[in-house]
């Protein structure tokens, strides 16, 4: 089974950049995008209706803002859109999927580099869904998305550089430590321990035709279940948004 993960940056902008013709293409079993920036009246009628695929979403109560998005090939047994509504805002960020072998979540995590404000609501964000996630302790759990941080020095261009900038903050990294920590592997460095593997580059300064980038987007898995995971894959040479889609092979 091929699961792809992509922060397409408006869901309106990617399909006029041939998005239907790349999701074709890959023939994946289950596509997850974010950043959407669209409720499900503002998602064009063919790709809410790609053929072969169930589709569900989350939006955010704020227009044109955040939001998340998943297509199956497999129907679930249960989807639920806003989990993290009442506790931290309905923001449209995590889409839970439950099927019979596993339970995926797609998440697109806060940018805390607005505000102080945002920062904490940040950090808040990654408290909840941790603690949330404890009740699965003794499920397969795949979690993908934009998680808005790159752990290591190796996963971003300039770590020195950005040590006091947000998604390389030393109170943002500790919470992917956290999660690790809690029974979870990222599954790109479970196969690749090499630098120069990002999928996020800052279009105003055309950092992606210098490899100037950071890995912000991930695939994490339940430790157990590591024996599940086939591959894990960063397909950089897709374009169309600011990141990059990834992706794995499971069972």
């Amino acid at each position: 089974m091929k699961i792809v993960s992509w922060n397409v940056n408006g869901i309106r902008a990617i399909y006029k950049k041939d998005f239907t013709v790349w999701f074709k293409d890959e023939t994946a079993d289950i596509v997850c995008v974010q950043e959407t920036k669209a409720d499900e009246t503002q998602f064009p009628k063919d790709i809410k209706e790609i053929g072969g695929y169930n589709f569900y979403c989350s939006s955010a109560e704020k227009k044109g803002y955040s939001g998340v998005a998943v297509w199956s090939k497999i129907k679930p047994d249960f989807v639920n859109a806003g989990i993290e509504n009442k506790v931290l805002g309905n923001e449209g960020r995590i889409l839970r999927l439950d099927f019979k072998d596993f339970i995926l979540f797609n998440v697109y995590f806060p940018n805390g580099g607005a505000s102080r404000e945002r920062l904490k609501y940040k950090m808040e964000f990654y408290d909840y869904l941790i603690k949330y996630l404890k009740q699965f302790k003794n499920k397969t759990v795949v979690m993908c998305g934009d998680y808005n941080t790159a752990h290591f020095s190796i996963d971003l261009a300039r770590p020195k550089e950005n040590e006091k900038v947000s998604g390389f903050m030393p109170e943002e990294r500790e919470k992917l430590d956290n999660l690790v920590s809690s029974g979870f592997i990222d599954t790109f460095r479970y196969f690749n321990k090499d630098p120069g593997n990002y999928t996020w580059w800052d279009y105003k300064t055309a950092a992606r035709s210098r490899n100037i980038g950071w890995r912000i987007d991930y695939f994490f898995i339940s430790q157990h279940s590591v024996k599940y995971l086939k591959s894990a894959d960063i397909k950089k040479s897709v374009s169309g948004s600011d990141h990059c889609p990834i992706s794995i092979t499971v069972f």
